[in-house]
């Protein structure tokens, strides 16, 4: 044990000396590391961040959720274009097929039909343009994913009978209402005047742009006296979700069954209808990032083999200037394996010396970008790892080639060089 700790002490000593006796040709050998070290990780760090912000988003929308629209939001399986014009003449689902739905589906556990168009919001002097108008059916607390800061949702009663009232996202509860208290104050849509119950407790955007911060939510039966909710301008959809337990794909061949039959669909004609669903997007993401993981360590590979050519070249360096030494050693009965691991170390020293200084780097840049732009880009343990294991393995073959030949030096020809 006091021999191996005596010969790590040596090959620090002879690693420290080699980056001391030639400064500037140190800072350049090991920026290459740094610099690769810095470019494959911060790459892998902006991947795993995005793809964590989109499977939160994902998440919180619910994969036991299925949204019954007219256009599927990806291609069929198996094709690779998205063909828009089958589905163009498609029907929009309606109010009364979410009834139907509720009526006869034994594996849905709520559903809601909802509507969305843009309106302009006034309240005494104060106005929010481009709100998000959401018409929805009584159960879409039961569907989407969202709290209650102040007030109320509304009761069963006030959806049926069509209610003027409304629930605001926090951002027009900020704007419109500023430091009033919104709950029971009239605002004005479409020259119609809406009573507040309720604030949406504040959300953020997810990646997807997403949120209800900017949004209204109003009856669908008090909707009807202000849009057209058969038209196309204003997106209707069906949202169901399924039961605890229950297998989302059963549920989705429910609603098939339960929509052709409503829309008396033949048994040899297609579907005139969507069934979408999150796990859609997530396995599209999945093959994105699959594929950018990919690409990630193949520009990684390159800025890690500049890095290693810089380390195998100040190796091949040292073993020149401590030919003698070395010769010495053997004369003194040093074995090969010695020689070659005390180089070896000192190279994956250096190795690891350029590949912490580009962690620190990611480290610094992280945290700065956090506190600018209110992110929380985190520096994971897996690619701290990582790093390390790249650094060492950069070391290892780099360094090998100037051990080897150190270590086969004759002790004779070494001293009297």
């Amino acid at each position: 044990m006091i021999i191996v700790f005596k010969f790590i002490k040596e090959s620090l000593l002879f690693a420290w000396n080699a980056l001391t006796s030639n400064k500037l040709r140190t800072i350049l050998t090991l920026s290459g590391v740094t610099i690769g070290i810095f470019s494959i990780i911060s790459v892998f760090t902006l991947i795993d961040y995005l793809e964590s912000r989109i499977r939160d988003s994902i998440q919180s929308l619910g994969d036991n959720v299925v949204y019954v629209q007219k256009w599927p939001w990806t291609p069929p399986e198996g094709e690779t274009e998205y063909p828009w014009w089958r589905y163009m003449n498609r029907p929009l689902p309606t109010l009364n097929e979410q009834k139907v739905i509720e009526r006869h589906s034994q594996l849905a556990a709520s559903s809601t039909f909802a509507i969305s168009a843009q309106k302009k919001i006034i309240f005494e002097a104060n106005s929010f343009d481009k709100v998000q108008v959401l018409g929805v059916s009584n159960s879409f607390d039961q569907n989407w994913n969202f709290e209650i800061s102040r007030g109320r949702y509304f009761t069963s009663f006030e959806s049926s009978k069509g209610s003027n009232i409304t629930i605001i996202g926090a951002d027009i509860a900020d704007e419109l209402f500023q430091d009033t208290d919104p709950i029971g104050k009239r605002i004005k849509m479409a020259g119609r005047q809406l009573t507040v119950v309720g604030v949406i407790l504040r959300q953020g955007k997810d990646i997807f742009g997403n949120s209800l911060d900017t949004n209204i939510i109003i009856p669908i039966q008090y909707a009807k006296n202000i849009f057209n909710i058969r038209s196309e301008r204003v997106q209707p959809f069906i949202v169901v979700k399924a039961k605890e337990r229950v297998n989302t794909e059963d549920l989705m061949s429910e609603l098939e069954g339960i929509l052709r039959a409503e829309r008396k669909i033949k048994p040899q004609q297609g579907n005139t209808f969507a069934l979408n669903r999150m796990s859609i997007i997530q396995k599209q993401f999945d093959d994105l990032f699959g594929i950018l993981n990919i690409a990630g360590g193949f520009i990684g590979f390159f800025a890690i083999l500049v890095g290693g050519f810089g380390i195998a070249n100040i190796m091949f360096v040292s073993v020149k200037e401590r030919t003698r030494i070395i010769g010495i050693q053997k004369a003194l009965g040093a074995k090969r394996r010695f020689i070659l691991w005390q180089f070896l170390f000192e190279s994956i020293f250096l190795s690891l010396l350029g590949g912490t200084t580009g962690l620190a780097l990611i480290f610094i840049i992280i945290q700065i970008a956090n506190s600018l732009f209110d992110l929380s880009i985190p520096l994971t343990f897996w690619n701290i790892f990582r790093a390390l294991f790249i650094s060492i393995f950069l070391g290892i073959i780099s360094g090998y080639i100037p051990s080897n030949s150190a270590s086969k030096l004759n002790p004779v020809d070494a001293i009297n060089n």
